[in-house]
């Protein structure tokens, strides 16, 4: 027999990178081994969808081609790094274990921790009279903010959170926010869970406590698709109060365009806010306050400059309404969304607000 050379081509998903043809000897006798490499464009659900094969007879006469279905889908997950960079330098810094740490979870809460001797500055309210006396000298409590509390980070999958900030979409951006905050919920003794909506009910994952938990929130976080649908917030979030047991924080990552639009998602966060903390997120464009222009070289720049104006304006009618409610807000760029969330959950722990 004769050696073949064969050639080998893969079918893959839109969001993976076309690979070349790779070309393989195969002996008269024997196996080959190959591998053909998968580069995503983002994260989701991928597939390997065919498998082409095509060689040539040992005189060159004839060509014959093989296809063989393969339906293969691989999930591409969040890119970790970010999260794990952002991760180490919060629980890292020296600043944020003698700092931050001590002053959310020590001090402010109900829980009790230990006793220790008063010093000027603390609250005399915390005095342990009976303690002082045996001990010849003044004693106060020290508690720290409770744990074990419930959170489910939702997660908006609808057409506006495809557009891109920063060349990444902005449910990426949400993702991973949101996986950070997990991470560190976990990390400080609370349950997690995930939520994904858009015009139906997506993903749910109910509140788990422990490291396995984050595991299983970035594994799963894969199945939140890039839809094109537009966000059904009555729908979404009443669903998401029908699972929910027991007062939890929820962290709504969405996006809206203008007042109109967000009446009903205002209502219907009105009605979850009833029963549970909500804390609203959305990303902020810096491109819009570029195009906030005082000075105007062309008619295209004044009008630019109006839609501009009107478009954040309109914005910050809809948060203040939904401060007005009681709801948390925070607007920031991808590029410090994280760190925001993480100082508004720990301002949330130190007040004591769940």
């Amino acid at each position: 027999g004769f050696a073949t050379t064969l050639e080998l081509l893969c079918d893959l998903h839109l969001d993976l990178e076309p690979q070349p043809p790779i070309q393989l000897e195969l002996p008269a006798h024997g196996a080959v081994d190959s591998a053909v490499p998968l580069v995503p464009r983002r994260r989701g659900i991928v597939s390997v969808d065919e498998l082409w094969l095509r060689w040539s007879g040992p005189l060159g006469l004839v060509r014959r081609t093989l296809r063989r279905r393969l339906d293969r889908s691989i999930s591409v997950l969040p890119n970790m790094p970010a999260v794990r960079n952002a991760a180490i330098q919060f629980f890292g810094r020296q600043a944020f274990l003698s700092g931050l740490k001590a002053e959310h979870y020590v001090g402010d809460g109900s829980e009790f921790e230990s006793l220790r001797e008063y010093v000027p500055g603390l609250d005399h309210r915390a005095m342990h009279w009976k303690a002082s006396a045996r001990h010849h000298k003044l004693v106060c409590r020290r508690f720290r903010a409770e744990r074990n509390h419930q959170i489910v980070i939702a997660i908006d999958t609808g057409h506006l959170m495809r557009e891109p900030l920063g060349g990444i979409p902005k449910l990426d951006h949400a993702i991973n926010a949101g996986l950070l905050l997990s991470y560190f919920s976990l990390r400080a003794g609370d349950r997690v869970g995930l939520f994904g909506f858009d015009s139906e009910v997506r993903l749910f994952i109910s509140p788990e406590g422990g490291m396995a938990a984050f595991h299983s929130i970035r594994s799963r976080s894969a199945e939140l698709a890039y839809s094109s649908a537009e966000t059904n917030f009555t729908l979404g979030l009443a669903g998401l109060s029908s699972r929910l047991r027991r007062r939890t924080l929820v962290v709504l990552l969405t996006d809206f365009v203008d007042t109109i639009t967000a009446d009903l998602m205002l209502d219907n966060l009105d009605r979850l806010s009833r029963r549970h903390l909500v804390v609203f997120v959305t990303l902020r464009d810096a491109s819009l306050e570029t195009g906030m222009r005082e000075r105007f070289e062309t008619i295209g720049e004044l009008y630019q400059s109006v839609v501009t104006n009107d478009f954040v304006r309109e914005r910050e009618i809809v948060l203040r309404r939904l401060r007005e409610r009681g709801i948390h807000c925070l607007d920031a760029p991808p590029e410090s969304v994280s760190s925001g969330l993480i100082n508004r959950y720990l301002e949330i722990k130190r007040r004591e607000l769940l």
